[in-house]
């Protein structure tokens, strides 16, 4: 086999295990990966920023001793900041800005050895489950290159189900890490709301909503990376509880006999198509036979889902009108229709309507919500749902009409009405790719977790792995 083909077929742990060894150099590492993104990205469009001067350059000085020295990584165009790398949030405003520093999570994933090679593409400001910015075009699935990668992590789950890289940088307020994992077919973990930092630009994000991890290739690549990202920063408002261990140690226990609850009832009243429904139920059926005690059941809300979906959608509109005037009050000029996509632009016309009370009376519902979903976790260990109502959707089908660009809002809940409700309450969660559909496209199965119990997922991951691997399934488009 030939370097690239061999560097390929390995997860970042191996890959890091090789340079710690001396088989192989971080150099001859980044030339590999930089070979595959150039095979591949030309059809996929998942990398939109090019660091290769400066990934050579870390390569042959003295990395840090982390666990993942060496290995190359790309980092998703939105909220973690990386010193002297163009940042556009995905919008046309941005174009030439460029951070002064690191965010403290880079900081950290440097430390942990990893070699930054570019970032990938973005939705503007990361607010649809889909990868389709004016500013840099869609990022296309190497499943189907006519379907979606989900969003807003879609170029980062592009890159490493298509080979480019074994993982990547991904974040998550409403969807945005579990989406694309499971459109492209890779493990997306949303970890607990707060176990990694986003300073120090940022305290929280949007009330808590927003969280960031990675996408990976194998389970333990992400146990390994939350070791090396999580913890607070000094300034934190708050932070998750600690672990009882490494979560890397978690991947090797055996999870033991859960109490799992499933169901695809979405709580927003949104029925599946049928081929997610088969998903759930043959991971559901998977569970079973590995020895876990199944249950069909759901939490329940004593409120209408109109209740939970209105307090959801203030924050996450507030959030883009406070994004859009940041950035226009940066740039010294009034906010202008024509610098935003549609949708955008009428997120943040209805955004800024809200009062400062009706944002905290809708921040007051989710958490009272929060606490009704948490009791129903005190008689089951995980809940399983599908991630998605659809399989990977046509790229287009979230474009907003001129003449009602909020219409591509609606189209969003019918798309993902599972995911948001879990930033909300600030629970681990998780896609595991152990389902494709009849048309070969992947099709996540959506794992949550009690608050702060990532261990158990990680456990339950692992075994899921063991069972039905998919590390070796090839999409189309890849570099292999």
């Amino acid at each position: 086999m030939t370097l690239s083909t061999e560097i390929f077929q390995l997860d970042a742990t191996a890959q890091a295990a090789m340079v710690k060894k001396g088989e192989i150099k971080p150099i001859e590492l980044v030339e590999a990966a930089i070979g595959r993104i150039e095979k591949v990205n030309p059809e996929l469009n998942a990398v939109i920023t090019l660091l290769y001067d400066s990934a050579r350059k870390a390569a042959q000085t003295t990395l840090p001793d982390g666990p993942f020295a060496g290995v190359p990584y790309l980092m998703k165009d939105n909220s973690s900041a990386v010193a002297g790398a163009p940042t556009s949030l995905g919008t046309t405003l941005l174009k030439g800005f460029i951070p002064t520093h690191d965010s403290e999570l880079t900081k950290r994933l440097k430390k942990a050895g990893l070699i930054i090679l570019g970032k990938t593409n973005t939705p503007e400001f990361g607010l649809l489950p889909t990868t389709e910015p004016r500013r840099w075009g869609p990022t296309c699935n190497p499943w189907n290159p006519e379907k979606t990668t989900g969003g807003s992590s879609g170029g980062s789950a592009a890159a490493v189900a298509s080979g480019m890289v074994p993982m990547a940088h991904a974040s998550d307020g409403g969807g945005s890490i579990r989406i694309p994992a499971s459109c492209c077919g890779v493990f997306g973990m949303k970890p607990t709301r707060a176990r990694n930092p986003l300073g120090p630009n940022f305290g929280d994000l949007i009330s808590g909503l927003v969280c960031e991890h990675a996408v990976t290739r194998s389970v333990r690549d992400s146990a390994v990376l939350l070791d090396a990202t999580s913890g607070p920063d000094g300034g934190d408002p708050y932070w998750a509880p600690p672990p009882k261990r490494p979560f890397a140690d978690e991947v090797n226990v055996d999870p033991g006999k859960l109490k799992i609850a499933f169901t695809v009832d979405s709580m927003m009243g949104i029925l599946p198509h049928e081929e997610c429904i088969k998903a759930t139920k043959g991971t559901a059926a998977l569970c079973s036979d590995l020895g876990h005690e199944i249950v069909e059941a759901g939490p329940t809300l004593s409120q209408d889902k109109e209740v939970y979906e209105d307090a959801f959608t203030i924050l996450w509109l507030s959030s883009c009108a406070s994004t859009v005037e940041a950035i226009s009050r940066t740039g010294g000029f009034p906010p202008d229709p024509a610098y935003f996509e549609p949708l955008t632009w009428a997120l943040y016309e209805k955004g800024r309507e809200f009062k400062a009370s009706e944002y905290l009376m809708a921040l007051e519902t989710l958490q009272r919500m929060s606490r009704e979903i948490c009791r129903f976790f005190n008689d089951y260990d995980v809940l399983l749902t599908p991630v998605l109502a659809e399989s990977p959707v046509d790229l287009g089908t979230f474009e907003a009409p001129s003449h009602n660009p909020m219409a591509a809002w609606d189209r969003v809940v019918e798309f993902a009405p599972y995911t948001a409700l879990f930033n909300a309450t600030g629970q681990p969660a998780m896609s595991i790719p152990l389902y494709w559909s009849k048309n070969g496209l992947p099709i996540g199965s959506h794992f949550v977790g009690k608050f702060g119990d990532e261990a158990t997922l990680f456990r339950l991951a692992a075994q899921l792995e063991a069972a039905c691997p998919w590390i070796n399934r090839r999409p189309p488009i890849s570099a292999f």
